[in-house]
């Protein structure tokens, strides 16, 4: 065997587990079918933060075009004047580093045993343990008439060149709403179809309105608790028939409901002994291990798909599978969406506490009311703690503000940490800043607990 570890799957995990690898100094080759880096430097993260940012600059200057906005996101994608993103600089770092990248489509064929198909052919790599890192994919929900018009999924909506007269989005998570604030701002109709009763449903209720209400204000028209039932060419180019029997407009349709992992069985696990469900998947250890020699990083691990989540896990496959004692802790995780207002979380609410046996209450502070609030013209949004009254530690925060991606972390720490409430009550924070007024609450929390 010529290397130690084959990693299945360039994106943020696999490109973790092969820096890793190389850094543990373990002879590892990685497989990707189509761009190393994945979906996050190319088609997610970074394409819609830019975005975003440049709608918040034609926000203020309504000369900001979007030609600009495109370029800007084409070269942070490394797409200018060419059709298809480069990923030579990751391939570049990647072989750098120590680990060798093969482009095919690999397919696990027995215990640590690898085909790899590409345009050269057939080859077998075998290697003493295995990382599928093979991520996931936009799900399609099986909607009547959906697969007979072009739509989008999300690698449309954030390498767009062109803009669209108009715009229906389907979901109301965070591309969802991501993209709804980009396109508005540019001055495009969108229209977005949530099925719950509000948008961004995994996180505080206040979070969703503070959103919502900037969306709205800022011309989209919102549509929640309806469904899709339907979906035909007509009108400004596709018509979705919704389930209270009114019908939405637009020259496109974003589908943005979620996405889902690979599955692991087409990958071919059970071949080197992986135990799978009925949806293909498994159940990894606390070491990510899901067979002897075989361990899974990122969306198919099954847990959180955040690009965050997925490189942690990538470098705790990579030191399992050199025999590191490494244990994954992925009960403190973080997760932002990039509107404006920013939104963040980490943690339960009080409902979900109080659903876990925990004697929880919540204290929040409305934003534009504190004194960062009253600087910002047009402020909105809350800060939150979710407090266990019995263990006197912090088990969930919230926020909807300016930095609120910054501010959460604080949070993250003091829970991994298991800081007592009175540690961030006495914490000194800066003024004006959302910290402080997060401090605020903490101190507000410790008095009631006294």
């Amino acid at each position: 065997m010529d290397q130690d570890i084959i990693v299945i799957g360039g994106g943020a995990a696999g490109e973790a587990a092969g820096f890793a690898a190389a850094t543990l100094g373990a002879p590892a080759v990685l497989v990707e079918r189509d761009l190393v880096g994945g979906e996050c430097p190319f088609w997610a993260c970074m394409p819609s933060k830019t975005l975003l940012n440049s709608a918040a600059r034609r926000a203020c200057n309504p000369d900001y075009e979007w030609a600009r906005a495109s370029a800007r996101r084409d070269w942070m994608i490394s797409r200018e004047e060419i059709d298809y993103p480069d990923d030579g600089g990751h391939v570049r770092r990647m072989e750098a580093a120590g680990t060798r990248v093969i482009r095919g489509e690999a397919r696990i064929v027995g215990r640590g045993k690898v085909e790899v198909r590409s345009g050269e052919g057939v080859q077998t790599l075998e290697a003493g343990s295995l990382i599928v890192a093979a991520g996931s994919s936009p799900f399609v929900p099986p909607i009547p008439g959906v697969d007979e018009v072009p739509y989008w999924t999300s690698r449309d909506a954030t390498s767009a060149r062109e803009l669209p007269s108009s715009l229906v989005i389907l979901g109301g998570g965070v591309v969802g709403v991501e993209m709804a604030q980009v396109f508005v701002r540019f001055g495009v109709r969108v229209t977005l179809v949530e099925g719950g009763d509000r948008i961004l449903s995994r996180d505080h209720p206040l979070t969703s309105k503070a959103v919502a209400d900037q969306l709205v204000e800022e011309g989209l028209e919102l549509r929640t608790g309806v469904t899709a039932q339907r979906v035909r060419a007509g009108g400004d180019g596709r018509i979705v028939e919704l389930s209270d029997g009114s019908a939405v407009e637009g020259a496109e349709l974003l589908v943005a409901v979620g996405r889902r992992p690979a599955d692991l069985r087409a990958l071919g696990s059970e071949e080197a002994g992986a135990t799978l469900d009925e949806r293909g998947a498994a159940t990894p250890d606390e070491q990510l291990r899901i067979a002897e020699g075989l361990f899974v990083a990122g969306d198919v691990a099954g847990g959180l798909q955040f690009t965050h989540v997925a490189d942690y896990e990538g470098g705790i496959a990579a030191r399992a599978a050199t025999g590191r004692p490494d244990k994954a802790d992925l009960r403190v995780v973080p997760k932002v969406t990039f509107t404006d207002p920013e939104a963040a979380a980490v943690g339960l609410t009080v409902e979900e506490a109080q659903a876990q046996g925990i004697d929880a209450f919540e204290i929040s502070r409305d934003f534009a009311s504190t004194g960062k609030g009253q600087t910002i013209e047009g402020a909105r949004g809350h800060l939150t703690a979710v407090v266990d009254r019995e263990r006197k530690r912090l088990v969930g925060e919230f926020a909807a503000c300016p930095g609120a991606g910054e501010l959460i972390h604080e949070a993250v720490l003091a829970m991994k940490m298991d800081a007592p409430l009175d540690i961030l009550a006495d914490t000194i924070h800066a003024f004006p800043t959302s910290a402080r007024v997060m401090g605020g609450v903490y101190k507000e929390a410790a008095e009631r607990l006294a």
